[in-house]
């Protein structure tokens, strides 16, 4: 555990990118649908509660849709070739975790047959699920069942700060 300082609270403040930018964590997430439009859901291993297909963008120069079709076939076996940016959200900073930024792609409906060949990475998910929206998004953990139902609300791409839509930010001209 790094302290500046003597103050773990202020590790996140002192992230920095090669060029001495702040450095930013990202991470990325899928929402994917079976026919019936259940979502899929992932437990992992090394967190409680489920969460969607994702990950954090590795810092070589991958791009979020990047990341988001790695973290997707890592973690399922699935190769998603299709996405639509639905929602940025910061993640307020709190203690040592630096403020970041949150991409949700909507990979759409998939066939039964791609998704009857989900094979999990054993090393960080337990099982999975296809669960309807309402119950779904009440397996998810707190953060992300908050982006992922505002970004099914909007039905359109929103702007989120901690999963709530940002006052002054709309998608109309």
């Amino acid at each position: 555990m790094v302290a500046v300082d003597g103050r773990e609270d202020r590790y996140a403040a002192t992230l920095v990118s090669w060029d001495g930018l702040p450095g930013i964590p990202v991470s990325v997430s899928a929402l994917i649908r079976d026919r019936a439009g259940r979502i899929l859901v992932l437990k992992p291993t090394y967190k409680s509660g489920w969460t969607l297909p994702g990950g954090v963008m590795e810092g070589d120069g991958e791009t979020p849709w990047e990341a988001c079709q790695r973290e997707v076939l890592e973690e399922t076996g699935l190769r998603i070739a299709r996405g639509r940016l639905v929602a940025v959200d910061t993640r307020p900073a709190k203690g040592r975790n630096a403020l970041g930024l949150r991409f949700l792609f909507d990979c759409g409906t998939l066939d039964d047959d791609l998704l009857g060949h989900i094979v999990v990475q054993p090393e960080e998910i337990s099982t999975w699920a296809f669960a309807a929206a309402p119950e779904g998004l009440a397996m998810l953990r707190p953060a992300v069942r908050r982006r992922v139902s505002a970004a099914l609300a909007a039905g359109q791409f929103v702007y989120l700060h901690d999963g709530e839509p940002v006052d002054g930010v709309t998608n109309q001209t």
